[in-house]
């Protein structure tokens, strides 16, 4: 049977999935897959599967917001994945990492609402640590520009507050904004999933994100090239884990 928002089943018969937020960038992850073909889409999740030097996976877009990132996580469970890293964008925290800069988050602080639903506030939102170490093993051999720490998960970011809670958190050393890993990570843990999360920094720290999301949207060459490095550290690193490299 068809999961109810995803709209797949047990026969597409993959471990390992790539989730975007955007769907547009299903398009973009399409070529460094082979034999890809497209599964459903059906409202902001739209999915594909493909080969990656051997290793099939599932890249599938969740959309805005831990609340559809966790029908995801809950949905493709079901059908047997049991690997998820996200290849989202952030906002930068820290006044050293530039444009297309990539984030690997360690942790997540969980300021929104979905894993608060699901688990009580103490409880941590972690990365799987060999997954992690993966992602750093495949940026070092290509000699990337990433930054591993905590990220900030928020509800939105046209708040009125939204300059003092950047200012809040940057203090205490976080390093960018999204808004999807705390729960991608608390769900993950729950579930007894590996996951993962990359972020490509879109905005640099202090400037309008209004602004800068319209840049990314125009494909500023900058972060398009970041893009480009998640989503090959995301299928790098699953490789890995898939041969044990």
């Amino acid at each position: 049977m068809l999961e109810a928002h995803i709209q797949l089943d047990q026969s597409v018969n993959a471990k390992y999935a790539i989730m975007p937020g955007d769907p547009a960038r299903i398009d973009r992850i399409i070529p460094f897959l082979e034999d890809a073909k497209e599964l459903a889409y059906n409202r902001e999740f739209r999915s594909v599967s493909g080969y990656y030097k051997g290793v099939k996976v599932i890249a599938i877009s969740t959309g805005i917001g831990g609340s559809s990132a966790s029908i995801a996580i809950e949905e493709l469970k079901h059908i047997g994945v049991d690997t998820m890293i996200r290849i989202g964008s952030c906002g930068a925290l820290q006044k050293n990492i530039q444009l297309g800069d990539l984030i690997f988050a360690i942790g997540a602080v969980r300021d929104e609402g979905t894993s608060k639903a699901y688990a009580d506030i103490r409880y941590p939102a972690v990365a799987d640590i060999e997954f992690l170490l993966k992602c750093i093993e495949t940026a070092k051999e290509n000699h990337w520009d990433y930054h591993t720490g905590i990220v900030h998960s928020h509800e939105s970011f046209y708040i009125d507050t939204n300059a003092e809670e950047e200012k809040k958190w940057s203090v205490m050393g976080v390093l960018g904004a999204d808004m999807e890993t705390a729960a991608l990570f608390t769900v993950g843990r729950l579930r007894n999933i590996r996951t993962m999360s990359i972020l490509n920094n879109v905005v640099l720290y202090g400037q309008d994100t209004a602004d800068a999301i319209g840049d990314y949207a125009d494909q500023a060459a900058k972060t398009m090239e970041g893009e480009r490095r998640e989503i090959l550290t995301a299928l790098e690193a699953i490789y890995k884990l898939e041969k044990n490299v």
